[in-house]
């Protein structure tokens, strides 16, 4: 309570220092612990504490107050380089605020009942337009959009976008979250139960290898060929398999990468992952529940009702040569195996949340009184996107910006935003050693700001999707319109192998190993050798964020497909299958699946084991015509039609819901009591008052009135 009461003080250097102690605490009073386990046990300890006596709110004025700072905004502006020095009072801030949010988050069966009841409603603040009128999250997109206009050069952006994910995270729910939520929605909608736990199924997959390109096959021909002391392949062999196809002209990387392929594919088995992520952690299977799945494919087909039409029609004008429309129960004069087909088709139907709440949308827009008011649930979802819905363009350009900072195949270009100020030291390091380690520092920190922004976007769009589908699509095509599709393809254009062993990590260096142990002398050779992990999961995890949200935004939108097409993407999206991880595999090849059918026959002949890949792995829509391409939609494409008549939905659906300005007078009631409408008082302007006389002569006594019509 001391300290919270000195938080207050007007002398900034006391406030600073009453703030770290604060942060010592909420860093688990580490000086006085002996082992990693009692750090974190006091961690937790300290940090319920400290919430239970208001530290939060405290915390959130004085980051507020650090926001509207006009001094210091300026002071960076005119500065030619921002090192950390900058940002102290915002960092010390953002780090007691993020370690509070991190660890109550984490749900621990062996807290106290008190506990629970603080983490809940803690959970239901940070949501809630408690903290000056908006939720903390919309505060923190606040701070993004003003670092990226350059109003705020100084604000450490990797701990603002780290606190916003987690804040998104615990106040809306992770994966786990979603999958209940979307069970509960279905129930009330009254729609039959999912077909499946999509988390268990992507648990239960196995990696397939990658598909081996020329000079693999080459190579592994070489090899069988000295093995059996045989003479080489012969020349004509060779340069059968050198034939490139059309599509790999412009991807020159890939034979190169492709040849260390054998040595350091890393198994799918290895990867062990962090408890804190979003995803969830695997949970340990039973051998008995591992070998109950069935042999076969892993997802149960879907059918959308528009195939059934579809391809009734088609049987219909084939058989009877008439049509019918959108009916899909007369079968009257159709064949006894089409009668099958159309039983095997309704069987595997599946309706989605989404289809019925734009029905519903289409009702409210065509009768508004009959339908009456709608009833929205202020869940934690429907606040944020109140909070961010006018300025929703503006975060989704400023998060993509930073990102197209922080991605590793960025070129430093001088217009770009600098996004290294919270990691550049005051003094330039002077040694081989120092330089090393901010190398490092500043890979990590590029790491940990696409991890971060990665995941806040696929969080929004999963939960806005699940709450109202023109939500999602509005955040959607705001992200399209920024660029998005190229912006993640560019990401992916790299070696992915490379980027997913990365070791950039000083495992030494890491809380709370490092104020537990005494730290051994960091030398060039020990950083140079990293640690002994295979691969860095921060980077597994973003790259199949990224994956995630590019498949959010192209499905079932013919035009955006055709982007992927267009950007050339399939030797991009060929290389990412090299990394043998089941979930990451998934969502490439489901990308891969979509645009199948524009990539001509040669590209489909010649990746036929990817073929087979999409085949096992991607889930099946019966008539769905992937594979060969002889379909309607290889139709020409308008991406503006496509886009403005969504646009248009999307407007509607904003101004219907939460423009209470505009709504149509049409619709409003009308006061036809006379004493009430002749008691309104009205104000009329000067001029009038002056010229009354005549406004009477000209617009009452001179025009004539039929009173027998007025009166019928």
């Amino acid at each position: 309570m001391r300290l919270l009461d000195n938080l207050e003080v007007i002398a900034r250097e006391k406030r600073l220092k009453v703030a770290r102690a604060i942060l010592y605490m909420a860093q688990g009073t580490f000086a006085e612990c002996g082992s990693e386990a009692e750090v974190q046990h006091w961690m937790r300890y300290n940090i319920f504490l400290l919430l239970d006596v208001g530290t939060f709110t405290a915390l959130v004025e004085l980051l507020n107050m650090e926001i509207d700072n006009s001094a210091a905004c300026s002071s960076a502006v005119r500065k030619p380089a921002i090192s950390l020095a900058d940002s102290t009072d915002l960092r010390v801030l953002l780090n007691i605020m993020y370690l509070m949010v991190e660890t109550i988050q984490q749900d621990d069966l062996a807290d106290k009942p008190e506990w629970k009841i603080i983490r809940e409603t803690f959970r239901a603040e940070l949501g809630s337009p408690l903290y000056n009128n908006e939720p903390i999250s919309v505060m923190l997109f606040g701070m993004v959009t003003k670092f990226c206009s350059g109003h705020a050069p100084h604000f450490p952006m990797k701990k603002v976008l780290l606190l916003l994910w987690k804040s998104i995270l615990f106040t809306l729910g992770g994966f786990e979250q979603l999958q209940s939520i979307k069970v509960h929605k279905r129930e009330e909608l009254g729609l039959p139960p999912l077909p499946e736990d999509c988390i268990r199924v992507i648990r239960s997959m196995r990696a397939a290898s990658p598909p081996a390109s020329a000079s693999d096959l080459i190579e592994q021909q070489q090899k069988r060929a000295r093995r059996e002391h045989k003479a080489l392949i012969k020349q004509d062999n060779m340069d059968a398999f050198n034939e490139k196809d059309p599509y790999k002209a412009d991807d020159s990387r890939d034979d190169e990468e492709d040849s260390d392929d054998n040595d350091n594919s890393i198994e799918a088995e290895t990867f062990p992952l962090e408890r804190d992520e979003v995803m969830p952690p695997p949970i340990p299977h039973p051998p008995s529940e591992r070998m109950s799945f069935p042999k076969g494919l892993p997802w149960a087909p879907k059918v959308r009702e528009k195939d059934i039409e579809n391809f009734l029609e088609s049987s219909r004008s084939k058989f009877i040569g008439y049509t019918l429309g959108s009916d899909t129960d007369t079968i009257v004069g159709l064949p006894r195996p089409i009668h099958e087909s159309i039983k095997t088709l309704k069987q595997h139907k599946y309706i989605s949340i989404a289809e019925m709440q734009i029905a519903k949308e289409e009702e409210f827009q065509k009768t508004p009184l009959s339908v009456g008011e709608e009833e929205v649930e202020m869940c934690a979802t429907e606040l944020l996107y109140q909070g961010i819905l006018p300025s929703l363009p503006q975060y989704m350009i400023a998060l993509l910006k930073i990102l197209l900072a922080a991605a590793p195949t960025s070129k430093a270009k001088t217009d770009s935003i600098n996004i290294l100020a919270d990691v550049l030291p005051e003094e330039m390091p002077t040694t081989v050693l120092q330089s090393m380690k901010l190398g490092v520092d500043v890979n990590r920190h590029k790491e940990i700001i696409v991890k971060a922004i990665s995941a806040v976007l696929l969080l929004l769009l999963k939960h806005f999707k699940l709450n109202h589908i023109y939500q999602f699509e509005y955040m959607a095509q705001h992200l399209v319109f920024a660029n998005c599709i190229p912006l993640i393809l560019k990401f992916f254009n790299q070696n992915i192998m490379s980027y997913i062993t990365a070791k950039n990590s000083i495992s030494v260096l890491d809380f709370p190993y490092c104020v537990v142990h005494e730290l051994p002398e960091l030398t060039a050779e020990s950083l140079e050798a990293g640690d002994n992990n295979q691969f860095c999961w921060r980077n597994l995890f973003s790259c199949i964020n990224l994956l995630r949200i590019l498949n959010k935004l192209t499905k079932w939108k013919h035009s955006r497909t055709m982007m992927l097409v267009v950007f050339k993407s399939a030797p991009i999206l060929k290389r990412a299958l090299k990394v043998k991880q089941a979930m990451m595999q998934l969502y490439v090849l489901k990308l891969l699946k979509v645009q199948t059918k524009y990539l001509g026959r040669q590209w489909r002949k010649s990746n036929m084991k990817t073929m087979s890949a999409i085949y096992q792995k991607v889930r099946h829509r019966l008539n769905d015509d992937w594979a060969y391409g002889n379909d309607l939609d290889a139709r020409p494409w308008d991406f503006q039609a496509e886009e403005c008549a969504l646009r248009a939905n999307i407007e509607r659906f904003n101004s219907r819901r939460y423009d209470k300005t505009h709504n149509n007078p049409d619709f409003l009631p009308v006061d036809n009591c006379l004493q009430s409408v002749l008691g309104q008082r009205v104000d009329l302007p000067e001029d009038f008052q002056m010229n009354y006389d005549l406004w009477l002569e000209r617009e009452v006594f001179s025009k004539p009135i039929s009173w027998e019509e007025l009166l019928q």
